[in-house]
């Protein structure tokens, strides 16, 4: 079985949210896939299916980005998932807009999301897509960004101008877990980095 997490908040609130990119593909790549969130376990709303016979088990972890780690890693024992077999789903300040990059293992980049997950399992040996928002113009020049800059940024909603570049990637991202289903994951690094 693969374990496929898309990272975000949970809430009405936060739904359109930069930060919630990670469900926001989980969310298209379930409906292309007609899998429905009708579960909840392991403090996550979650999805079962079978893509190109392979059993999937989608989740959005109800734990808030900081904590996403609480949700994955009981997903990961309950069903009793290879580190190999997990693809994680979230955004990334460090890559430009609509930008995506497929990998296996490495740090966090900072991302409390990804950082939780890391500690809970005490491996940094998953799968991760990221997907690229951007960073934040500060107004007035400033070269550094605030801690502060950062959550506003990432807590608030795509511009109307990125939302075109965002559906993109969303495209892109599910056809990317597909592909990583049904080809491998090097084939998936080749195609979609």
């Amino acid at each position: 079985m693969k374990l496929i997490a898309g990272l975000g908040n949970p809430g009405r609130g936060y739904a359109n949210n930069r930060h919630n990119v990670g469900f926001m593909c989980l969310n298209y790549f379930a409906k292309k896939q007609g899998i429905r969130f009708d579960k909840k376990r392991g403090k996550a709303r979650i999805g079962i299916g079978e893509i190109a016979g392979t059993k999937v088990a989608l989740a959005r972890p109800q734990t808030y980005m900081n904590l996403s780690g609480q949700s994955v890693c009981l997903l990961v024992k309950k069903f009793d998932i290879n580190l190999n077999d997990l693809i994680v789903i979230h955004d990334d300040l460090d890559l430009p807009l609509g930008k995506i990059r497929i990998r296996q293992g490495g740090g966090s980049a900072g991302h409390k999301g990804v950082n939780s997950i890391t500690t809970e399992l005490g491996s940094q040996d998953f799968i991760r897509i990221r997907i690229g928002i951007g960073r934040p113009n500060i107004i007035g020049g400033s070269a550094e960004i605030s801690e502060a800059d950062i959550i506003t940024y990432v807590l608030s909603n795509f511009t109307s101008e990125e939302k075109q570049p965002i559906t993109q990637a969303i495209t892109r991202v599910s056809e990317a877990v597909l592909c990583i289903l049904t080809e491998g994951l090097t084939a998936a690094m080749n195609k979609y980095n």
